[in-house]
C-alpha cells in the first residue's frame, strides 16, 4: 500500500542529508513577459527580429509552440548532431518542458518563452559536449557532477543519486534529451523556489494547493 507519509519523509531525508545550499544555485532569469507586437517592432534588436521570423516559421500563425510542435522541432535539430547520443525527445518530456516554461499558463510557448528555452538548450549543449570526456555522446555518472555544476547546479550526492535513478540508463549514463529535460525542470524548480523564498533563508512554506500546482503542472 502506498504511504504518502513514507514518501514525503523519504524525500525530506534526501533534501536534508548532506550539504545543500540553495544560494549556490544559479537558475536562469525568467522569460521576458509577453509584449504587444508594436512594442516588439520598436524595441527589438536586429538579432531578435531575425529570431522572431524564424520562430514564426516554426510556430505557425498562432505564434505559439505546443508540446507536439516542440517535440518535432527539437528532434529535427538533434537528428543533425551525430555526436549527441539520444533516443529523441518524447512527447511527455516536451509536455514537461512546456509546463515549466509556460509563464502565462497558455499550455504553449510564446516567443519569449521559446527564445528563453532555446538559449538555455544551446548553453547546456555546449556544457554537455565539453563534459563528455570519452566522446561517447553521453555523460557518465562520474562526469555528471561537474556537468551540472557548470550549468549552475552544484548538487549533493543524495540529489545526484535521485537524478541518476530518474534520468540515467541502467549503466548510469545520461543521454542528451534526458540531460536537457532534467536541466529544464531543475532550472525552473530552483527559480520557483528562489521566487518563493522571500526571506532568502533557504526555506519556503506552501499550502497543499500551492504544492500541487507547483509539482503537478511541471
Amino acid at each position: 500500500m502506498f504511504s504518502g507519509k513514507g514518501f514525503l519523509s523519504g524525500l525530506v531525508n534526501v533534501l536534508s542529508t548532506g550539504t545543500f545550499d540553495p544560494s549556490q544555485f544559479f537558475p536562469s532569469d525568467p522569460p521576458s513577459p509577453r509584449r504587444p507586437a508594436v512594442y516588439a517592432e520598436q524595441h527589438e534588436s536586429d538579432e531578435e527580429k531575425q529570431f522572431r521570423r524564424v520562430f514564426q516559421q516554426l510556430a505557425g500563425d498562432d505564434m505559439e509552440v505546443s508540446p507536439s510542435e516542440l517535440k518535432n522541432i527539437l528532434n529535427r535539430i538533434i537528428s543533425k548532431h551525430e555526436d549527441l547520443k539520444t533516443d529523441g525527445f518524447s512527447i511527455e518530456s516536451c509536455r514537461s518542458m512546456v509546463a515549466v516554461m509556460d509563464s502565462d499558463s497558455t499550455g504553449k510557448l510564446g516567443f519569449h518563452e521559446f527564445k528563453h528555452l532555446w538559449n538555455n538548450i544551446k548553453k547546456w549543449q555546449a556544457i554537455y559536449k565539453s563534459h563528455d570526456a570519452d566522446c561517447s555522446g553521453a555523460i557518465g555518472a562520474d562526469e555528471l557532477p561537474n556537468a551540472f555544476k557548470a550549468a549552475g547546479f552544484p548538487l549533493n550526492d543524495q540529489l545526484f543519486q535521485m537524478l541518476i535513478r530518474r534520468y540515467c540508463d541502467d549503466n548510469g549514463n545520461m543521454d542528451f534529451d534526458n540531460y536537457i529535460s532534467c536541466l529544464v525542470r531543475l532550472d525552473a524548480m530552483c527559480r520557483a523556489f528562489k521566487t518563493l523564498d522571500k526571506d532568502n533563508n533557504g526555506t519556503i512554506k506552501l499550502s497543499v494547493q500551492e504544492w500541487l500546482q507547483l509539482t503537478m503542472y511541471s
